[in-house]
């Protein structure tokens, strides 16, 4: 009883065998013809091994014509099915391809994807959504490298524009020294002075704008407290808020901890502090204030602006952007808060502004404590740029309230100025 078994088994393998030699054959053959081709091949490989296996044992047992004519037609009609089956589900999976296929050309083509109503397989509707959300990345990346571009081209116009204007002034003065047309060559002189110290500041910005955005901004972070960063960035704009009459107060400033560049994040007060200050009409007041919040500390300055137009706050920070039309000196390249946003994201932080009654907020969120590796860092932020600071590096306490239309130095640079 179990030699026959053997028998049978190893007679229903030797047709199993030979049937998926051929059916691997044919695979090989049909490799780049349709799918429907290939499953008609795998449902006949399937009943011709059956046959061939009931053939050799039928032969082997010595059935009756009767018997094997009985199973020959029991799996002629089982080979007839399958291959009725397998070439629908085949044409229902190749339907499906050509409508994905589709899909995806127009996606090359005009970048828009719409995928198919129905997938027949679970693996072509996972490549349909997989295709839809790379569309949609692709349609955001699109978007932005249009606004980059046309905020590149709107910048380089403007700069243009604004070394084109002390250049002509500074020919012009030149040429009057040279013909001896002036009276007191001091006032020209002072002038002159004043024009190249703007085009070398406008200089610095570009110069700062390539770094950024070839990715090589170093960042050297040092642990140090957010009470002397903000003090040490509002005696550098003391005598600016004294010149435009302004208010500085700083007394809600933590002795929070922090790891940044303190030469890169005291630009980044110097800047939110000279915009608040320009911003800020005579007798006004800028306030600053930096606190722990949650996971985070919080910078902040306010302005008495007035506000910035709802439509306008998405833009503040974009480069170039100097909220008003105008083209006068005094607006600057508009590089200051694109500058900020540039620096605080290389310290993994976020910038930020809302209106206030009376003007304006900008908030610098970071973390409090960043893991320090002993190595020098790199900042990539390709939508971001930087700008050299004006101010000095210095480590003053937290400033005292000032009288209205004047700034009060830090206790340190008070200090310093009675020595």
């Amino acid at each position: 009883m179990a030699g026959d078994t053997l028998l049978i088994a190893l007679y229903a393998a030797i047709g199993a065998a030979a049937a998926g030699l051929a059916g691997a054959a044919a695979l090989r053959a049909l490799r780049n013809r349709s799918v429907s081709l290939s499953l008609a091949v795998v449902a006949a490989v399937t009943v011709a091994a059956m046959l061939a296996g009931t053939l050799l044992v039928s032969r082997a047992m010595f059935l009756s014509e009767h018997d094997l004519w009985v199973v020959t037609m029991v799996c002629s009609m089982a080979a007839v099915v399958s291959l009725v089956v397998a070439l629908l589900l085949g044409r229902s999976v190749v339907r499906g391809s050509r409508e994905l296929a589709e899909a995806t050309r127009a996606l090359g083509e005009d970048g828009s994807f719409t995928p198919p109503a129905a997938a027949p397989t679970a693996e072509l509707a996972q490549l349909s959504r997989q295709l839809a959300a790379t569309s949609d990345k692709l349609a955001a990346s699109r978007e932005r490298e249009r606004t980059l571009e046309a905020s590149r081209r709107e910048l380089v116009a403007w700069i243009s524009h604004d070394l084109r204007t002390p250049l002509a002034g500074l020919q012009a003065m030149t040429e009057a020294l040279e013909d001896g047309m002036v009276e007191d060559p001091r006032t020209y002189l002072t002038r002159i002075r004043a024009e190249v110290g703007r085009m070398s500041s406008m200089v610095g910005d570009l110069f700062e704008l390539s770094r950024i955005q070839a990715g090589v901004l170093a960042l050297s972070p040092t642990r140090m407290s957010v009470y002397d960063l903000v003090g040490d960035a509002i005696a550098g704009v003391d005598a600016l808020a004294r010149e435009h009459g302004v208010r500085l107060v700083g007394h809600g400033v933590d002795a929070v901890p922090v790891e940044v560049d303190g030469r890169e994040m005291s630009r980044v007060l110097a800047n939110l502090l000279v915009n608040a200050i320009r911003r800020t009409p005579a007798d006004g007041t800028v306030a600053v204030s930096a606190h722990r919040e949650a996971d985070r500390v919080v910078l902040s300055v306010t302005d008495g602006c007035g506000g910035i137009a709802p439509e306008d706050l998405p833009r503040v920070f974009d480069t170039g952007w100097r909220g008003t039309d105008a083209r006068t000196p005094p607006a600057g390249a508009g590089l200051g808060l694109a500058i900020v946003r540039g620096i605080v994201e290389a310290h993994q932080g976020r910038a930020a502004v809302c209106n206030v009654p009376g003007g304006c907020r900008f908030e610098v969120h970071l973390p409090p404590v960043v893991a320090q590796d002993g190595r020098r860092r790199v900042a990539r932020a390709a939508d971001a740029v930087t700008r050299p600071a004006a101010a000095p590096t210095r480590t003053p306490s937290s400033p005292a309230r000032r009288e209205p239309g004047a700034s009060s130095p830090t206790p340190r640079a008070a200090a310093r100025r009675k020595r």
